[in-house]
């Protein structure tokens, strides 16, 4: 794509997500065109002022021959693309640079700069636009001096609602990437559910992309989770609840409707696209601290085509990991495994397990299976018993989570072993 027509999706997306033209770190200079300056600069000031950015305010701004007049500022929505918008970023950036290389090297040629200050103005160029920090450690060292003086404030991080699992992990932590990774009907998208409802009532943004199921079937198992109904009964409540079941819907709807929980069930989006969206979520729930779950990461379209699994597979976690370090908040997501787990005498998965596993093993924080000895053993004495097997865990201990699950209606339990049973 040509820079001319970057500027103007960058532009047109602005109109239609104004809080873009402050947040995404473009400056007037970025721009190529006198035209797309005038423009960018018209919104950045009706942004700061806090006024609505559309083509009517700024042609309050600008005598409209200096933005190109009102119907190009119209058209502009026309090239407006959200889902592109950071890879059009890159675009205007780095054309930026390489004009501003062009004009350095000639400035360097006139006034006959010696290799040194050459390379210093490229790095600078280079450091432009990057956030700086302060690399001197002192200030973590004063930070640091009193803690071995007073009790640790740990931040619980996001709660998985299962308290073995809670005690291993202490929940989700912003900015992590954790792969929870299973056989066909091991329970992955129960347990995403689990995971999701729980951290609704616990406050946080649950947002869900369901690549494989629909929304409707989605919101029939949150439903069912949250009132404890027998999944099959719910294909038709009419018919098959009794009246204490029916007495209790409106209960269990609000319940659900506390968690708040989002859900995408578009099929085949990238991890740009998920980015576009989530942020879009982000934006519009700015009092609460999200948390991101994929169902599952086989199911993403990756930007090119043309690699082979691995590659295609290694290149959609490493940017996984960027979202969740970029949006500061957890992302979980489910994988499938390997039929590998079918021929070993002990069918509990382990890491070699991950299809077309990448880079997986190496971006993601945590890495946790699931398991069931009644799936392969409908004999076993543990029935209704889901182990999940943390496997790896970059910044604590690995360990095994057992929990109670009931599939009928899709729900978790922690387990008291003290008594046996489990609870909610």
């Amino acid at each position: 794509m040509g820079i001319e027509l970057a500027e103007k999706s960058i532009l047109g997306t602005m109109l239609k997500e104004n809080y873009l033209i402050l947040d995404s770190g473009i400056q007037e200079d970025f721009f190529s065109k006198q035209i797309h300056k005038s423009i960018f600069n018209c919104m950045r000031r009706l942004a700061t002022q806090n006024r609505p950015v559309d083509y009517i305010t700024i042609l309050t701004m600008a005598e409209p021959s200096e933005l190109g007049g009102a119907n190009y500022l119209s058209e502009l929505n026309n090239f407006a693309n959200s889902t592109r918008f950071d890879e059009y970023r890159e675009i205007l950036i780095t054309g930026w640079k390489e004009s501003e290389k062009n004009r350095l090297l000639q400035q360097a040629q006139t006034e006959k700069w010696d290799i040194a200050e050459i390379q210093k103005s490229f790095d600078d160029l280079q450091a432009e636009n990057t956030p700086q920090e302060d690399a001197s450690i002192q200030s973590d060292l004063v930070e640091l001096f009193e803690l071995p003086f007073h009790p640790l404030e740990v931040d619980p991080g996001t709660t998985t609602g299962l308290d073995d699992l809670d005690k291993l992990l202490n929940g989700f932590q912003d900015g992590e990437m954790t792969i929870i990774g299973a056989r066909p009907s091991m329970g992955k998208t129960d347990t995403l559910n689990h995971l999701a409802l729980h951290a609704g009532w616990a406050g946080h943004l649950p947002i869900i992309f369901s690549l494989e199921m629909n929304r409707k079937s989605m919101i029939t198992r949150l439903i069912a989770v949250s009132g404890g109904y027998n999944r099959l009964r719910m294909r038709n409540p009419y018919e098959y609840f009794d009246t204490k079941q029916k007495d209790s819907w409106s209960r269990s709807l609000g319940y659900l409707g506390n968690a708040d929980v989002q859900i995408d069930d578009r099929s085949g989006l990238s991890v740009a696209q998920i980015k576009a969206r989530a942020r879009q979520i982000i934006k519009s729930n700015p009092n609460k601290k999200p948390i991101i779950y994929i169902d599952y990461l086989q199911l993403i379209r990756p930007d090119n085509p043309r690699e082979d699994q691995t590659q295609k597979i290694g290149q959609i976690s490493y940017d996984l990991k960027g979202m969740a370090k970029e949006f500061d908040c957890p992302v979980v997501v489910l994988s499938q495994l390997s039929r590998g787990v079918e021929k070993r005498d002990d069918k509990r998965p382990i890491m070699s397990d991950l299809r077309d596993s990448g880079n997986i093993e190496q971006d993601a924080d945590v890495i946790a299976f699931l398991y069931r000895e009644d799936y392969y053993d409908k004999e076993t004495e543990n029935q209704n018993l889901l182990e999940i097997i943390v496997a790896k865990h970059r910044n604590g201990p690995t360990g095994t989570a057992t929990v109670s699950y009931v599939k009928d209606t899709g729900k978790l339990y922690n387990i008291d072993w003290s008594r046996g049973s489990g609870s909610a």
